[in-house]
């Protein structure tokens, strides 16, 4: 099981704590999706909605904006989208 995994609901890096995707899971994260950009640009569109979900059933009161998440989640992958 790779150590730098989200630890869900709480999107949390199971490997350091930091908010996932931390700075190791993005480099990997790049590095497995080297040749399709695309590939991994759905898989963080779709993982960026479950954690909007998450974060917002946890609590309701204190979930991030919207264009924090999507830079947490999306934004860093492409250097397009800045």
């Amino acid at each position: 099981m790779e150590p730098h995994r989200p630890l869900k609901p709480l999107w949390v890096c199971a490997g350091c704590g930091d908010p996932w995707p931390c700075a190791v899971a993005r480099l990997l994260l790049r590095a497995r999706h080297e040749t399709d950009r695309v590939r991994l640009y759905v898989l963080l569109t779709a993982v960026f909605a479950q954690a909007a979900r998450d974060l917002y059933t946890l609590n309701p009161y204190d979930t991030p904006r919207p264009h924090a998440l999507f830079a947490r989640f999306v934004d860093w992958s492409d250097p397009r989208f800045r």
